[in-house]
């Protein structure tokens, strides 16, 4: 008998932490503690929950049937509201058999990285990407390619790019318009030629639509299976109540796709976590059911924000920053700032540059090595908006 000194898997053992939840869990102990600093990291909106979403979760836990076990897919009626609001949204006619509710969209995602990819299979994902996608490829037995992409191109992946990228092993293409964490948004043309493009070399496509709402300026988010119809027969669109209705905390997402493909998930679920909690499903009808007018008016604030930190990033030398047209994030290109000295300490890394930021600015950001882009930072504006200037503010004087 072989005895082994490490009882942990090899798939969880290479496993890292969330970097984004890791800053954010970091910034928090140290406000328990006392200090005051201001988080720049986890992408989670400022604002409570829209009333009327939570009333619907006030009555559900009252209702007995939703004391108990329910259909793995999703409440019927979820379903149906999820299938209706994409059609009211973007376009893309499903049917409630095509509709998989899952916790949040990250189980969107993994399932659907579970469901298309065997050992040894590549997805080709453009960089820079969400810390998630390549950990959960690689947890899938797949094998993440990278594709970088700078600000010079939009942060946006070409067609040359990916036909360079395809060999015979690549099977899935991975897909994000509002992109995290650089905010870049595909014009609705070249989401189109990259769907085709997808669809002539038999590829699958993963979609990301959880930023689909918020978008600024002349930008406009498409969903590629409506703009390329080509590949919606290989095309799975994962979404999720999190970001537009500001409820992160509620765990609700859902995938869009062939509808034996989600009968497939579904199946992976049901051995997995069998249904979503049902007092947040309820909620989450209430949401994608309801009015998108708080949605308009969260948009509105964060578009003011985006312009804010642009310019606050903009004005410090050394430092690039496009102008997101997406999501809420900036990508900061800090390499001009990189081998000088900060605080009085010399950093080479984004790594260094942000553990010196946290510990003399008080200021918790993200190096850009947890998204395949070093030399680079992202920060979150969905703060408060007396916390994004007074960070904005120290990160200027700390970089001055």
């Amino acid at each position: 008998m072989t005895t082994r000194t490490d009882p942990i898997a090899a798939r969880v053992r290479n496993l890292e932490e969330s970097p984004t939840l890791a800053i954010s869990a970091k910034a928090k102990a140290l406000r328990a503690a006392g200090e005051d600093v201001i988080g720049f990291g986890a992408g989670e909106p400022d604002f409570p929950t829209p009333a009327h979403v939570v009333a619907a979760a006030q009555q559900a836990c009252a209702d007995p049937a939703m004391h108990r076990y329910t259909a793995t897919a999703g409440l019927p009626a979820l379903r149906e509201a999820i299938a209706a609001k994409t059609d009211r949204d973007s376009g893309l006619t499903v049917t409630p058999s095509q509709v998989l509710v899952t916790n949040g969209g990250k189980q969107a995602l993994l399932a659907a990285f579970t469901t298309l990819v065997d050992d040894g299979d590549e997805v080709l994902v453009p960089a820079p990407y969400w810390v998630t996608y390549p950990e959960q490829i690689r947890l899938s037995g797949g094998t993440p390619v990278p594709l970088p992409t700078g600000a010079d191109a939009g942060y946006r992946v070409t067609l040359d790019q990916l036909e360079a990228a395809l060999t015979p092993r690549t099977k899935v293409l991975l897909f994000v318009s509002p992109s995290n964490p650089t905010g870049a948004v595909y014009p609705p043309e070249e989401v189109a030629a990259i769907g085709r493009w997808a669809a002539e070399h038999d590829l699958w496509v993963i979609t990301d639509e959880i930023y689909e709402h918020l978008v600024y300026g002349d930008a406009r988010h498409v969903s590629m299976p409506v703009v390329a119809p080509e590949v919606a027969d290989r095309c799975l669109v994962t979404n999720g109540v999190a970001k537009t209705y500001a409820m992160t905390g509620w765990r609700v997402g859902w995938t869009l796709g062939p509808a034996d493909v989600v009968t497939r998930m579904a199946n992976l679920q049901s051995h997995q976590t069998g249904n979503v909690g049902n007092v947040s499903q309820m909620a989450a009808l209430a949401a994608v059911s309801g009015p998108l007018d708080v949605v308009e008016e969260m948009r509105a604030t964060y578009d003011r924000r985006r312009r804010t930190a642009h310019a606050a990033l903009s004005a410090i030398p050394g430092v690039t920053c496009p102008l997101p047209e997406g999501a809420f994030y900036v990508f900061p290109d800090v390499s001009g700032v990189l081998g000088r000295e900060v605080g009085g300490t010399r950093v080479a890394t984004s790594v260094e540059l942000c553990a010196v930021l946290l510990e003399q600015a008080r200021v918790a950001l993200v190096p850009g090595e947890a998204f395949g882009m070093p030399g680079s930072l992202r920060l979150s504006y969905a703060l408060a908006d007396d916390d994004l200037e007074r960070g904005l503010a120290r990160i200027a004087d700390a970089l001055a």
